[in-house]
């Protein structure tokens, strides 16, 4: 199998976000009229210029709220390029021997972590001995005591730490999000969220275990963890899980070609999932007593489509990445704490049951979720 590196990224799930949606409402904590008068603006360095870097600095373009102001890589052809696309400072450049120096950068004021899971912690930990905030992508890590490593860190150093959920920033996933926690039909009894693309590449690094951590569990399920989560407002209380048959032994001889879980709470609601490389799907369902709401498109890049029992749903299409970074600089310009919704502990959260997904699927037993 051909040699992985740290520079080869993700691969391309979503859609491009080109349609139109009519503007019925937003999430209420998102306020697109709120102006930033002064023009101050959090200054953010991406580490790590694989496919979603370009996607966040897209963002980035727009945002009203910070601005990429620095880059890290280990690649200087990529540095050359985006010095130049976006007018980016030598001063503001980094790679990842001389990281540690951004400490000395007055115009970085928060590293944004965009490497392969396995860099997760060393980065962020490293971020936070510079005295810089960080946001770094999910899965937050590859283990929940890299993520405990992870929050104490940041809380030693006195910085903030937010996971990449740019989905709790998103029009339609939030009204999943109300529809189930306000219980608008009732008490929800079952999810269903599936999420997964082919892939063919042997050289995508998420298909070795030593910078993924694992497979589409780790890189698509932690969505469907996260949405059955937030629908019900709730923690599972317990697992089952399946790992499905490998079709391409020689693509798939570190990770997980395809896997199934169900994961059970304490109102009774059973959420069953699947995540996967070698099949497209891109779904959420929930059932409730009086009635049902879906999305499909649902997790990946958008525009996604939504309808429940009362109708079609009708929200803005948005920047996803613009909108999240926007979001948690206001919190961060305004000195504030970053709310728990998008914060470390919620990414210890998910892994957590990540962990557990794959312990019960290795030993085909119920696992109880701590």
């Amino acid at each position: 199998m051909k040699k992985v590196s740290r520079r080869s990224f993700l691969q391309n799930i979503g859609m491009g976000a080109s349609a139109t949606a009519l503007a019925v409402s937003l999430p209420s904590f998102i306020n697109p009229s709120q102006k930033n008068d002064d023009g101050k603006k959090i200054n953010i360095a991406l580490c790590g210029l694989g496919r979603y870097a370009g996607y966040l600095a897209e963002g980035l373009e727009t945002a009203s709220w910070c601005r990429l102001a620095g880059i890290v890589t280990g690649t200087p052809a990529k540095a050359a390029d985006w010095k130049k696309k976006y007018n980016i400072p030598g001063k503001n450049i980094y790679n990842y021997q001389n990281f540690d120096s951004i400490k000395d950068n007055k115009d970085i004021d928060l590293v944004y972590v965009v490497l392969p899971n396995s860099m997760h912690k060393e980065y962020t930990i490293r971020a936070a001995g510079a005295g810089k905030h960080v946001i770094v992508e999910k899965p937050m890590a590859i283990t929940p005591k890299d993520c405990q490593e992870m929050i104490a860190a940041c809380k030693a150093a006195g910085v903030q730490l937010a996971v990449g959920y740019r989905l709790h920033y998103e029009p339609y996933n939030m009204e999943m999000k109300r529809l189930g926690q306000q219980k608008v039909f009732g008490q929800v009894r079952l999810i269903e969220s599936s999420l997964g693309y082919k892939t063919s590449d042997p050289a995508e690094w998420r298909l070795h275990k030593a910078l993924s951590g694992g497979g589409p569990l780790m890189n698509l399920g932690v969505y469907c963890v996260q949405c059955s989560r937030y629908i019900l407002g709730e923690e599972p209380i317990a697992v089952t899980a399946q790992f499905g048959p490998v079709t391409n032994k020689a693509l798939f001889s570190e990770v997980e070609e395809l896997i199934t879980w169900q994961l059970e709470f304490a109102s009774g609601a059973v959420a069953t999932s699947s995540s996967s490389y070698n099949c497209s799907i891109d779904r959420v369902y929930a059932g409730a007593d009086e009635g049902f709401f879906e999305l499909s498109p649902a997790i990946s890049y958008g525009p996604f489509k939504g309808r429940s029992t009362n109708g079609e749903m009708n929200f803005p299409v948005i920047n996803q990445q613009q909108t999240q970074m926007d979001e948690i600089a206001k919190v961060l310009l305004a000195n504030q704490q970053l709310p728990e919704h998008i914060a470390g502990q919620e990414g210890l959260k998910d892994m957590k049951v990540l962990q557990a997904i794959y312990e019960a699927a290795n030993n085909g037993r119920r696992v109880s979720i701590m």
